[in-house]
């Protein structure tokens, strides 16, 4: 049982690009599937696949890497609010990561989205991590 089932998420998949594993494994949830989706669609990992086995189920992440110089594309994956202490920002205060660069990960009324997403739909919520 973790406190925060999302930092340790996040913290499988900063582990595994250390160690430059190819797969990882994740207990799955809802959140963790939105993360895994947007991680895809904006290019920070190779591929994923969600099996229904045991109670709650697994996500399976496929890492990726440059492949002549074998650097990840994940270089930083932080954790910004926690159980401890929430992170809510509006729409006007969304940050900015690697002014631009990089992507925050965003949980709103209508979803999880990036900040990108949530600034042209002038939504704010609790900012869940950075990635970059």
């Amino acid at each position: 049982m973790t406190t925060d089932p999302i930092a340790d998420f996040l913290t499988r998949i900063r582990n595994a690009v250390k160690a430059k594993h190819r797969v990882i494994e994740s207990p799955a949830s809802n959140m963790k599937k939105d993360i895994t989706r947007i991680l895809f669609e904006k290019g920070y990992i190779l591929n994923y696949k969600f099996e229904d086995e045991g109670p709650q189920g697994i996500i399976k992440i496929a890492l990726k890497y440059n492949p002549e110089t074998k650097q990840p594309a994940i270089k930083k994956i932080e954790r910004i609010s926690s159980p401890g202490l929430r992170r809510y920002v509006g729409h006007e205060d969304l940050p900015r990561v690697l002014n631009g660069l990089g992507i925050a990960i965003i949980s709103t009324s209508q979803g999880v989205m990036t900040d990108k997403e949530a600034k042209t739909k002038n939504i704010g919520g609790e900012v869940i991590c950075y990635v970059y």
